[in-house]
């Protein structure tokens, strides 16, 4: 098949280079010239693991420009995969996803033959239908159906495994304006998926309703799991992983995302988690779970500072390994890392920090109130409490010979269970959310 991704950022990059991969001729297309140059010489405009190797191996089949008629000329399927920032109230801008329509159906008024036209960005419900379809046919002077198709088909992705996400869904969700352009959909993901996942097929609105509202629900049991891991805190005997163990036994609940450790963070789960609010308040419904959720969430950083200054002697320092949201991806938005460095810092806790992959987007947002060491070694040894934040690979390799000949004991919070207690008892104390020792 031809297709034209538009938006070459931290999803549409990966998106194309995967199509590439599985034998689809595709045309990226961005206005920032950065991004097209970088496909055309054979790498990723951004970070994103494995990224550079598929487009490197791809390039005859992989290309980029700046042109939205060429692109849609060329191709039989258009999937636009733009920014929809959060607005002041919360709810999604179609601001950019307008403007690649505009272009878009301008293209299309002077193709010829039938047109698909998929957008894979999360928008509010009624957006799809509401405003990028008028958008399409305004600016196109086509109709939607007999002219062109147009489906709503957002990806359930997170960064540092967009790649793998992309092979293997869980299900596919498309919102589809007639059975013949949903159909399209379902023909390239049957040559791209590996998980041969099942296929959800319905109107705009309840594909836009499911894409947040999957997504909010997942926030609601990362809620769930930290707050039961606080009152395991609270509870002499009590451990959390052991409790949440047994929880996902049950086939109603399930293992995944309960684990009492950090909040969510990240460019998606907290603005969604608000946009679902949003929504909700706008259609008369009281969002009780989902404001629950973000101030459970939001609680989680001030809970670790707490923590840290109440176990810190006068004039010790803390350290925090990992600032990213997540491993594999230099991104800290709404990370949970940065929100407890700024908690530090208001408290004039001694700060030094590490991170393999985002030093430099931490400098940014947190000037020259903290440390930043130059590796995991630089960091510890220069703190008394350290806080392993992200669970990148290279921090499990740290070893109680980091922490011999201390005058100092020091704590060491293991948020996601990396390290062993036993191997460190003799130089080091390993605190592990969710449990009373």
């Amino acid at each position: 098949m031809k297709v034209s991704v538009v938006g070459l950022g931290k999803l549409g990059s990966p998106l194309a280079a995967v199509l590439a991969s599985k034998g689809h001729s595709v045309i990226g297309v961005d206005l920032n010239h950065a991004n097209v140059s970088a496909i055309n010489e054979g790498r990723g405009p951004i970070r994103e693991p494995g990224l550079d190797d598929l487009i490197a191996a791809n390039r005859q089949r992989l290309s980029a420009t700046t042109d939205f008629v060429k692109a849609v000329h060329d191709t039989d399927l258009t999937i636009m995969v733009v920014p929809t920032p959060s607005e002041d109230n919360g709810f999604f801008s179609m601001q950019f996803a307008l403007a690649a329509a505009v272009e878009v159906g301008r293209a299309l008024r002077s193709k010829t033959g039938y047109h698909m036209v998929s957008l894979a960005s999360t928008v509010m419900p009624g957006c799809t239908g509401g405003q990028l379809l008028p958008v399409l046919e305004n600016a196109s002077g086509k109709k939607c159906g007999p002219d062109f198709g147009l489906c709503y088909n957002p990806e359930f992705i997170a960064l540092g495994s967009v790649i793998r996400d992309i092979l293997n869904p869980d299900f596919i969700l498309i919102g589809e304006s007639d059975a013949r352009a949903g159909q399209v959909l379902v023909d390239l993901y049957a040559t791209v998926c590996q998980s041969k996942p099942r296929v959800c097929r319905m109107n705009f609105v309840n594909a836009e309703l499911t894409k947040i509202s999957v997504n909010t629900y997942v926030t609601t049991k990362i809620s769930y799991a930290n707050m039961l891991a606080e009152v395991c805190e609270k509870l002499p005997g009590a451990d959390v992983d052991v409790v949440t163990g047994a929880m996902g036994l049950d086939e109603r609940i399930g293992r995944k995302y309960l684990k009492g450790a950090l909040g969510f963070g990240g460019p998606c789960f907290p603005r969604d988690n608000v946009a679902w609010s949003a929504l909700a308040r706008s259609v008369n419904v009281k969002p009780l779970i989902a404001e629950a959720t973000d101030q459970i969430n939001r609680h989680q950083a001030v809970r670790l500072a707490e923590k840290v200054c109440a176990s810190l002697q006068p004039g010790a320092s803390a350290a925090i390994l990992g600032l990213s949201y997540k491993a594999g991806s230099n991104v800290i938005e709404q990370s949970p890392a940065i929100a407890l460095a700024r908690h530090l810092v208001e408290r004039k806790t001694p700060l030094v920090v590490h991170d393999p992959e985002a030093m430099d987007f931490a400098r940014i947002v947190l000037g020259p109130r903290v440390t930043y060491a130059t590796s995991m070694e630089d960091a510890v040894k220069q703190a008394d409490f350290v806080l392993m934040m992200t669970p990148w690979d290279e921090y499990k390799k740290l070893s109680p010979e980091h922490f011999r000949g201390r005058t100092r004991r020091p704590i060491i919070l293991d948020c996601w269970r990396l390290l062993s207690a036993e191997a460190f008892k003799n130089v080091a104390d390993i605190m592990v959310l969710g449990r009373t020792d």
